[in-house]
């Protein structure tokens, strides 16, 4: 990567009610530091305002944007829409995903993340998709061995880590000629790290670091951010792919001096 620039990728907070105020005042807090906002599929299992849709939000105001779409919700013909709305509307990257648990209803079992890759790679021949620019297909990866299938997408979101050393131990094991984003998250409290450590098991959250937190509510933005830093100065990723959650207001004042 010595001639990519290094990245950071913004998540936003998409809008559980039709209302767009507040996901564009992350937009336009964050847009200082972010070279793109990734925005969620319906996360958490609960119904959000579409992505896609966010996503050409984020483009109206003069940002890149990379639209999350989870294989959870959607069988063929709604993932088909979902491309050419995308298309209709400029947004070109996606991060394709399976999707947490729903907290209402089922999940579709007709489609999987390698699907969804193979129907986007198959617009570039459809009529349908004439004039469009290809789209770009990102995957997510654990802090695991990489399937080969997965090698293929453009880009890699790896999993939210709290160790630098355990991400470039797993960088180091893999070999990919695409760009590859290390997931960093604010910690915003204790019980934050409570269920992220139920979700996640192998997430590895220091004790020290969910001490600090409790001591002072601040101290996982200033964690997120050295961690942002020396993912950078290492060298072995093309950028990070920052969780703000409520916390994105301090983050982006603190990163702004040191980025």
């Amino acid at each position: 990567m010595a001639d990519r620039r290094f990245e950071l990728i913004c998540e936003v907070e998409p809008p559980t009610r039709p209302e767009l105020t507040r996901v564009r005042h992350q937009i336009g807090v964050m847009s200082p530091i972010a070279d793109s906002f990734l925005i969620p599929d319906n996360h958490i299992g609960r119904a959000t305002v579409s992505s896609v849709a966010v996503a050409h939000e984020v483009q109206a105001m003069g940002a890149r944007s990379i639209a999350c779409l989870n294989s959870r919700d959607r069988n063929l013909l709604g993932f088909q829409r979902d491309l050419l709305t995308a298309a209709a509307y400029g947004v070109e990257r996606f991060l394709f995903v399976h999707g947490d648990k729903p907290s209402a209803g089922g999940r579709t079992s007709e489609l999987t993340v390698r699907a969804m890759i193979e129907q986007a790679r198959a617009a570039e021949q459809d009529p349908a998709f004439g004039g469009c620019s290809p789209f770009r297909a990102g995957v997510t990866s654990g802090l695991r061995p990489l399937p080969g299938w997965k090698s293929a997408a453009d880009f890699v979101f790896v999993q939210v880590s709290y160790s630098l050393e355990n991400l470039l131990r797993w960088r180091d094991s893999v070999s990919l000629s695409v760009p590859v984003y290390a997931g960093v998250m604010v910690l915003a409290s204790a019980g934050m790290a409570r269920n992220l450590a139920a979700k996640i098991p192998d997430i590895d959250i220091p004790d020290q670091l969910v001490a600090d937190v409790e001591r002072d509510r601040d101290a996982g933005v200033a964690a997120a951010c050295e961690q942002i830093l020396a993912i950078r100065d290492s060298g072995a990723f093309d950028g990070a792919h920052l969780v703000p959650v409520s916390r994105y207001r301090q983050v982006a004042a603190l990163l702004e001096r040191e980025l």
